[in-house]
């Protein structure tokens, strides 16, 4: 895979379809096009152009065609669009002329790769673009729109310009370290250097206090927890509002974890059914659910405790259920706990209602930028050195800390990562993108 290949892809989607539409990107998209449709339209305007097979003048097809010089692209290199008729012959004839032209189809994310290396994103930017592409739910649309559109990229460029701005008065200041006398200005600079490192901290305290992308991208994560013909099933049956469960009377029919990702009035759920929690009676399969059901109650966002009031497993967040309320002596809880049944639906909704205001909360807000994993760690390598700075009065150190500071934002936007990095959130995406 050279950079300097000029390449294409089938970028619309599967055929057959109204529309086929092939992407080109390259040094030689103006030949192709050229090759193709016998003169370059006027860029960025559609042109309908009688397609011809430059091998044997043979047509191709009648398609509208679009010329997009570099840089104003977007892959900061040519660019060309051929909307072809949707049928699957159509775009294989096209296709075998291009090859036929010299270019070469595109290996996965490789456009957004270019537009990355162009400048045109940042990897910030393209991280975004992927969260986009993967978005099954209202929240996670907006909020990956958001990094996508440079909400965190517009942010990290004023924060490098004020550690710019930081680091030239730390040049200053040692210009005149030299000269022996410590006036009261020099404390002056020396203390508004400080100030401004910890004021910078404090901004990017603020976003790293924001809630994460994960919980966003993955679901807010549900644990269904319990001993065995507890209702977990049932419950998690109802929820997931289809029969994702076996139920039975038999003790121990759940013995793995089952996973089920739903959306509730927009906000992404992943609710988890756990093999009934014993300690004697269980074979060496259900032993192994037994042990796979603590791990999940340990990660979990939220556990739904349907087991004897107080017993529930240590966790971030637990509610006791009431569950199973149809039944004759089933077990009350304490005020404030839910009673409901799956079976009769009492409770159900109001269940509901509770996750999704509850998972509401704790994701971020529509169309709040929200960082992932990657992002969070860079912005506090930044912050931790900022810190470290605004606490030292060697001014080597002070600019050793700015410097570290200013790689951590670097690393955000894409500006030092390593190649395997790279390969890896570029396969991410699909052909054509």
């Amino acid at each position: 895979m050279a950079a300097d290949d000029t390449i294409f892809a089938l970028s619309s989607g599967a055929l057959p379809a109204a529309v086929g539409v092939i992407r080109i990107s390259g040094s030689h998209t103006a030949l192709a096009l050229s090759a193709l449709a016998g003169a370059l339209p006027v860029p960025r305007r559609a042109s309908l152009r009688r397609l011809v097979d430059s091998r044997d003048a043979g047509e191709l097809d009648r398609a509208l065609v679009l010329w997009f010089p570099a840089p104003h692209s977007a892959t900061g290199e040519d660019c060309g669009e051929l909307h072809l008729h949707g049928g699957r012959a159509v775009a294989r004839a096209v296709e075998s002329a291009l090859v036929g032209l010299g270019l070469r189809k595109a290996e996965p994310g490789e456009f957004t790769r270019r537009a990355f290396a162009h400048g045109r994103l940042d990897l910030a930017q393209v991280e975004g673009l992927a969260d986009v592409l993967a978005a099954e739910t209202e929240l996670q649309r907006r909020s990956a729109q958001a990094i996508a559109g440079g909400q965190l990229s517009r942010a990290c460029h004023d924060w490098r310009v004020r550690l710019l701005g930081l680091s030239a008065a730390c040049e200053a200041t040692l210009d005149f370290a030299d000269e022996g006398d410590v006036s009261d200005d020099d404390h002056g600079a020396a203390a508004a250097l400080s100030a401004g490192c910890r004021a910078l901290a404090g901004e990017l305290g603020q976003w790293l206090d924001r809630p994460r992308a994960e919980p966003l991208r993955e679901g807010f994560r549900v644990v269904l927890a319990g001993p065995p013909n507890a209702g977990k099933s049932t419950l998690f049956n109802a929820l997931v509002e289809h029969d994702a469960a076996i139920t039975a009377s038999e003790p121990g029919t759940t013995r793995d974890v089952l996973v089920s990702a739903v959306a509730l009035q927009g906000v992404p759920f992943s609710f988890i059914d756990t093999a009934g929690l014993r300690d004697d009676g269980a074979g060496d399969v259900e032993a192994i659910g037994i042990a796979r059901a603590r791990v999940e109650a340990q990660s979990a966002d939220l556990v739904l405790w349907l087991g004897p009031e107080g017993q529930g497993p240590r966790c971030r967040q637990l509610w006791e259920i009431a569950a199973q309320c149809d039944r004759s002596g089933w077990s009350a809880k304490a005020p404030g706990s839910m009673r409901l049944s799956a079976v009769t639906g009492e409770g159900i909704d109001a269940l509901r209602h509770a996750l999704i205001a509850t998972a509401r909360a704790a994701l971020p807000s529509p169309g709040m930028a929200a960082l992932n994993r990657r992002q969070a760690e860079c912005l506090e390598s930044t912050r931790d050195a900022l810190v470290a700075a605004s606490g030292e009065r060697d001014p080597l150190l002070v600019g050793e800390g700015l410097r570290l500071a200013r790689r951590g934002l670097d690393r955000l936007v894409g500006s030092t990562d390593t190649e395997a990095m790279l390969d890896a959130l570029f396969g991410r995406f699909c052909i054509g993108k």
